[in-house]
């Protein structure tokens, strides 16, 4: 029986010839017997609605070609046709394991064509809800990619978890998930009373839950054996794919923007970039499990740091003036009717507006032609980018191998079928 190792010496050894006309080559013979395989769109392995059009030399992949767009939802030209205000609960649906990240580029684009300042207070919790995302995003990918791989009690403490910051969520704004707490100047409110000592109870439990995770995966020889120097892209290859987040990292590369580009106030705070060595697909998990912890670190930090002050910019023009205020203010009143009827005029101009979320670069282009409604919005998401080195890592692997990487890959593809 063959190896994977002869597979990846025969993998070596390919031309630019024709698949069949390369496969006979190693085998020795005039034919080549390759199927092709379907997987999704409509398949639990397959991490949304996506299309894998897979050629197989028995398990072994030697093709690969992803095949997206089965749910176009539209949401860019949909963000055109409302005023900025309205966009935000259309931008945080395109992803919804990072629906604060969506809100976060846009917002920021918007208020640097504004040149709105936003209060630090209101910076720092900003911070604290996108790391509790970040968090809760990674602890999806998790769970399911170990019951892909078999380990399917991780999917229930993964979700475990999870609950306790969809609470926290809720508390702040009322929704669990798409929660338009992120406005163009700011927050919609400020934390509620009870929400610092939740908050700490899940800083103080969730560095043990993460140790447990590892212990239970780390000794996981199924696992092991489907991660360890499987599906390997090196760093360069990764660059010119155009590639971000935890799987440049995992190749070695310490690519972040909080640190390279610092937004919201991220310069504040100290904490560790996670790399790998190998760039295989255990390096993929490590980085990411490694993430959740340096998350913790950033939301203890802004917590013991919380600045005092307003939790929105005092800009009536852009922000909606405090409700006690309507009842005794007229200039109050009028702001409040004009936001809501016609929104606010941003200067013309456009702007691209990058932050690092979960999955990698998440950028926001927005152009202004002077009015209340945007004249384009378009979101730079990584997993449009990212799947693209399917093909390279997966290329001369198991199919099993495949399964594994996809959900190393942690594509959210309700971004690419924006």
């Amino acid at each position: 029986m063959s190896t994977r190792a002869d597979y990846r010496r025969m993998e070596d050894s390919i031309t630019l010839a024709p698949l069949e006309e390369q496969v006979a080559a190693q085998r020795g013979g005039p034919t080549a017997e390759l199927l092709t395989l379907n997987i999704g769109p409509h398949h639990p392995a397959t991490h949304g609605v996506l299309r894998l059009l897979v050629t197989l030399e028995g398990e072994v992949v030697r093709d690969i070609k992803p095949i997206i767009g089965y749910v176009h939802t539209g949401i860019e030209k949909t963000a055109e046709d409302k005023a900025y205000w309205k966009v935000i609960p259309v931008v945080e649906r395109m992803d919804y394991l990072s629906y604060y990240f969506n809100a976060m580029a846009f917002c920021g684009a918007v208020e640097t064509l504004l040149e709105c300042e936003v209060p630090k207070r209101a910076q720092y919790l900003r911070v604290i809800h996108l790391e509790l995302n970040r968090i809760m995003s990674h602890l999806v990918w998790l769970g399911t990619s170990a019951l892909d791989l078999g380990a399917m009690s991780m999917f229930w403490y993964c979700f475990r978890e999870r609950e306790m910051i969809l609470d926290l969520f809720e508390q702040s704004s009322g929704q669990r998930m798409h929660t338009r707490y992120f406005q163009v100047g700011g927050v919609i409110e400020d934390i509620p009373l009870g929400f610092e000592a939740k908050l700490r109870e899940f800083i103080a439990i969730m560095p043990t839950r993460v140790d447990q995770y590892n212990d239970l995966l780390k000794r996981n020889e199924i696992l092991l054996q489907r991660l360890r120097n499987t599906c390997t892209l090196d760093e360069e290859s990764l660059l010119g794919l155009g590639v971000t987040g935890p799987l440049l990292r995992a190749a070695g590369n310490p690519w972040d923007l909080r640190k390279a580009a610092p937004y919201s106030s991220y310069e504040d705070f100290q904490f560790k970039i996670p790399v790998g060595t190998v760039g295989d697909n255990y390096d993929r998990y490590a980085v990411r499990v490694a993430e959740m912890k340096e998350s913790v670190k950033i939301v203890e930090q802004a917590l013991d740091g919380l600045p005092e002050g307003p939790h929105i910019t005092a800009d009536r023009k852009i922000a909606l003036p405090p409700r006690h205020e309507l009842a005794t203010s007229m200039e109050a009143l009028i702001h409040h009717f004009k936001l809501v009827t016609e929104g606010f005029r941003v200067p013309p101009g456009e702007v691209y507006y990058p932050i690092e979320s979960p999955r990698g670069e998440l950028g926001c282009f927005v152009r202004s032609d002077g009015s209340a409604k945007p004249a384009r919005v378009h979101m730079r998401d990584p997993s449009f980018v990212n799947l693209q080195a399917t093909a390279a890592m997966t290329r001369g692997s198991y199919i099993a191998d495949l399964i594994a990487t996809l959900a190393m890959l942690d594509p959210i593809l309700g971004g690419i079928d924006r």
